[in-house]
């Protein structure tokens, strides 16, 4: 099932399309200095780690360092709105885009518009969200309906943000449950994995911040929201095994303020490129459940 309006795969359509430009001669002088990368969610979660990987060996293609700056808040747009406010077109700030930037606007007035106040350099990669839980009471998500029929919104379920597509997700699925959850939102997956950790709630949507969680039987992985089974949890069910005919890996990509000259795109592009065409960058994703979306 896709998600988003004709207008929102527009926008997305427009971040996929910055891929494979030539690198004209007068862009030779950029970069000059390091280049900060705007990860809009806190340290430690499935996005920053995979941002870090990727800006490592981007780096190397650049000649020049990438600086990680953890700007959370806003459901992961408050770094990327701040950026395409004040940073200059240079190329020297940019910023990871995810799928909030471009939802939020045609949810509610926002301080941005994501057609027109942006730059888009790359699409990378996307997610693998699934629901885990560290109640002992909650096996499957049979268990976690069955309980919500009995008790309508107790069932607390922690995730990065409001409007981020765990939060999106996870109400669709209660809507087709016929259950009603109670949200509790954090500023990003680290937040989260403590919350459901600490049993400050019952439930958890998020990427793939849980994993080494799951693989050490701290969290239990009730689902996962991919289109099949994941390679590295083949024993857990998809969404549409469970009867819902969803799908959500949200892919997301960088960008710059609007206005960036061509010649910069094409080389932070070309650099992101080679970057999510490493090996070792690519056994991160692999590490992560994260598929490269180039």
């Amino acid at each position: 099932m896709r998600m988003f309006g004709i207008r929102h795969a527009a926008v997305i359509a427009a971040v996929i399309s910055f891929g494979h430009l030539s690198v004209p001669a007068g862009a030779q002088e950029f970069p000059i200095k390091p280049v900060t990368l705007i990860v809009p969610w806190p340290a430690g979660g499935s996005t920053d780690l995979s941002m870090r990987a990727i800006a490592e060996t981007a780096s190397k293609h650049l000649g020049q360092p990438i600086v990680i700056d953890n700007r959370a808040g806003g459901s992961g747009t408050v770094g990327p709105a701040g950026m395409a406010a004040s940073a200059k077109p240079d190329g020297y700030t940019i910023s990871q885009i995810p799928m909030p930037v471009l939802r939020l606007p045609i949810m509610q007035d926002t301080t941005w518009d994501p057609e027109k106040d942006f730059t888009y350099i790359a699409n990378l990669t996307g997610y693998t969200f699934g629901i885990t839980t560290a109640n002992a009471d909650f096996k499957t998500w049979k268990d976690v309906v069955e309980y919500a029929k009995k008790n309508p919104g107790k069932v607390t379920y922690a995730t990065g943000g409001a409007g981020t597509s765990p939060h999106i997700g996870t109400e669709q699925i209660a809507l087709r449950a016929g259950i009603k959850l109670t949200h509790v939102p954090f500023k990003g997956g680290a937040e989260s994995n403590a919350a459901v950790l600490g049993g400050h709630t019952m439930l958890q949507a998020d990427s793939t911040g849980w994993k080494a969680l799951v693989e050490s039987g701290k969290l239990r992985l009730l689902m996962v929201w991919t289109d099949k089974r994941s390679p590295s949890f083949p024993d857990v069910p998809t969404l549409k095994e469970l009867g819902y005919p969803l799908v959500y890996d949200s892919p997301y990509g960088i960008a710059g303020p609007k206005g960036m000259d061509p010649k910069v795109v094409a080389k932070l592009d070309d650099a992101f490129r080679k970057a999510v065409e490493d090996p070792a960058v690519q056994a991160t994703m692999v590490r992560l459940d994260q598929v490269v979306n180039y």
